[in-house]
């Protein structure tokens, strides 16, 4: 198993920046695609970006692209999300996710595909 730790949202105006991070303990950190996610009060929770294992491939959702960025740190077992120009719509809980994959093929957007969740972090955005 592997666990999953988030940090770094906070309540911020809109065009700030922040960087939220994953922490991730337990099995070996580069044996997982990571993903970020968020849930906005009253909707679905929805896809926001992804990293595969060696950090070669990048995916993100239309809305964040050009914004967010996403990376990885295997030696330190992180993964971070760095939000830029923020908007009033990017409030969410914030989840950082783990999917367990044998080969380095890519990233995945599907949150089923994923089998580890971390408890979530707060991103307000005041316009």
């Amino acid at each position: 198993q592997v666990q999953l730790v988030e940090s770094g949202g906070g309540l911020v105006q809109a065009g700030d920046s922040l960087r939220l991070s994953c922490a991730a303990s337990g099995r070996t950190f580069s044996w997982y695609v990571m993903g970020w996610f968020r849930q906005a009060p009253g909707k679905e929770r929805e896809f926001v970006a992804s990293i595969s294992r060696s950090g070669g491939r990048l995916s993100y959702a239309d809305s964040v692209k050009g914004r967010f960025t996403i990376a990885r740190d295997n030696a330190k077992n992180t993964a971070d999300l760095q939000m830029n120009s923020l908007k009033p719509e990017d409030t969410a809980v914030y989840y950082c996710a783990a999917s367990e994959s044998l080969y380095d093929t890519g990233t995945r957007i599907r949150q089923y595909e994923y089998n580890y969740w971390g408890q979530g972090t707060q991103v307000t955005v005041s316009s």
